[in-house]
């Protein structure tokens, strides 16, 4: 059963002012003075595998903005870190994108559902084992919990929905481990009777017998690392065919502009995004909230000369949290977008 989309230094110029909404304030500041940016190579990488995000989906995934996804599940502890890069941006890490997983308990079930055929236990009212997070600079999100048990026709995964800060579905994907007798799986479900896991291997099934992954797990297959009383830790790349990255996307091997982090950031007040174009551009900067819903527009469609930029934007009574501003360029290279974290105290 498929969930549908989800909603996913002033630099010399006096400043110009551009049109916003009452609570938002924003402000160019420019230098046509800017210099030219060396080439980078371009990669080449593919999609990870598409996979049914089965019955057990999320209801409200933006209602579970959280790292420690255990709730009052027991078991092994167990660390996900998850890297997210973009086909489309020279295979690179894909920063500010919406992660969402979930994982059954050690025996099996899963929260927010039950009282069913299909899962007898009933945790229709209950929310572990499920999160989200926004992947920072390195394409990361990481997440604290308990290592999954497995059901039956199931081998022992996690369900992974990747979207844009718009709340445009990316990819829907599992994440396969590692089997064998000195494999994480193994020892937790053979040797991990006193943390309650009491199964065994007994009906186990494998990776290649499980249907889902029945297209093979080479890119869906993670690197699991620890032990039963230190805990295990997870480490998996997630390849999605995003929007074209400004940091390393063309293909024809020229950088025409450089977007870099908004400074300060965390901020109080005030802060500014630094933009540097080598030919003239319409830019435009959305501001989203965690949920993945549009907040304000911070710049609209403003046509701004070569050189470097400098758009300010003020707090006002836009409210502390974690925001993303979508950034988007269009030059005679083409349309372009950059997502970057936006924290406001």
């Amino acid at each position: 059963m498929d969930r549908k989309n989800f909603l996913k230094n002033s630099l010399g110029l006096a400043g110009v002012a551009v049109a916003a909404p009452n609570f938002l304030r924003s402000e160019i500041v420019s230098d046509e003075n800017s210099g030219k940016n060396s080439a980078k190579n371009v990669l080449s990488c593919s999609v990870t595998n598409f996979e049914t995000e089965g019955p057990f989906p999320t209801h409200t995934p933006s209602s579970l903005v959280q790292t420690n996804i255990v709730g009052d599940r027991t078991g092994v502890a167990f660390t996900m870190n998850i890297y997210i890069k973009n086909t489309n941006g020279n295979c690179g890490a894909y920063q500010g994108v919406l992660v969402d997983v979930w994982h059954c308990d050690k025996d099996g079930n899963y929260s927010e559902y039950g009282g069913t055929q299909m899962q007898q236990t009933n945790y229709t009212n209950y929310h572990f084992l499920r999160g989200r997070q926004t992947t920072d600079a390195n394409g990361l999100v990481s997440f604290t919990s308990i290592f999954p048990g497995w059901y039956q026709s199931r081998a022992t995964h996690i369900h992974v929905h990747i979207y844009k800060p718009d709340g445009t579905s990316l990819l829907v994907t599992q994440i396969a481990f590692p089997e064998g007798t000195n494999s994480a799986v193994y020892n937790v479900n053979v040797n991990g009777t006193s943390y309650g896991y009491t199964k065994g291997m007994t009906g186990y099934t494998y990776n290649a017998n499980d249907n889902v992954f029945s297209d093979g797990t080479s890119n869906e297959m993670s690197t699991v690392t620890g032990s039963l009383s230190g805990g295990y830790i997870l480490t998996h790349t997630i390849y999605v065919a995003g929007t074209a990255s400004l940091g390393t996307q063309e293909t024809s091997n020229h950088k025409n502009f450089k977007v870099d982090q908004n400074y300060p950031n965390p901020f109080r007040g005030e802060t500014a995004f630094p933009i540097v174009l080598n030919e003239k551009s319409t830019v435009n900067i959305d501001l989203f909230d965690i949920s993945g819903r549009k907040i304000t527009t911070v710049l609209n469609q403003q046509k701004l000369s070569a050189g470097k930029q400098e758009i300010k934007m003020s707090q006002n009574q836009l409210k502390s949290g974690m925001y993303v501003a979508k950034i988007t360029i269009e030059n005679s290279k083409g349309i372009f977008n950059q997502n970057l974290k936006v924290l406001i105290n």
